[in-house]
């Protein structure tokens, strides 16, 4: 009788066990790309703030960041090749992005960057309207202007542009999120948020 019961909550268990193991597959959940492992776990997300889907995908990022596992680095990398601007002033864009960063400032920047384009459905045709941006959300126009022309962040403008063309071949639509150097992921329907970000940290995780 002793037995039969253990059977019992053995065959109970086995079904908990086998749906608590989430099972990602290569070619359905992600895509391995022909690029060598970062030497340390890293997320790159590849995104434009004219595009709709990245501006939609905010809130997700937001999560993402939070729930990423211990030593796990996020990086934001703003593409130059969206067909709504110039070059050049996506380039003026990804400058913005970094003086955000530099000023501690990065989340509630973007979020004024993205609702500029799309909620106040305004045109950003170079530095001059970035400034305004900044401005209105409290930046010191001083500070704004001397880390516009300065070293550092011409540094890192040059630096997100060559990760940039770095995986031109492998980012061809936006957002596209990179872990480690090697995993390629979109954002699909088919994952709930949780396994999403589940996702996120078993890939971080894979070294091979």
């Amino acid at each position: 009788m002793k037995k039969f019961a253990l059977w019992v909550v053995l065959a109970l268990l086995i079904p908990l066990q086998v749906s608590a193991a989430v099972k990602w597959e290569e070619g359905k959940h992600y895509e391995e790309i022909d690029k060598p492992l970062s030497d340390s776990p890293e997320v790159l997300e590849f995104f434009s703030y004219w595009c709709p889907h990245c501006y939609r995908t905010e809130p997700f990022v937001a999560d993402l960041k939070k729930s990423l596992d211990e030593g796990v680095k996020f990086e934001k990398v703003h593409v130059n090749f969206m067909p709504y601007a110039s070059q050049a002033v996506q380039d003026e864009v990804t400058t913005a992005m970094l003086i955000a960063k530099a000023l501690k400032q990065e989340d509630k920047l973007s979020a004024a960057i993205f609702n500029y384009i799309h909620k106040q459905r305004a045109t950003i045709t170079g530095m001059k309207d970035i400034r305004n941006i900044f401005i209105i959300n409290g930046v010191d126009s001083a500070k704004f202007d001397k880390l516009a022309k300065s070293f550092g962040v011409k540094s890192m403008l040059g630096k997100n542009n060559k990760v940039v063309e770095d995986y031109r071949r492998e980012v061809r639509s936006v957002p596209t999120f990179i872990v480690n150097g090697k995993y390629k992921v979109q954002i699909g329907r088919d994952l709930t948020p949780t396994e999403r970000l589940e996702l996120f940290n078993y890939l971080a995780a894979k070294r091979d």
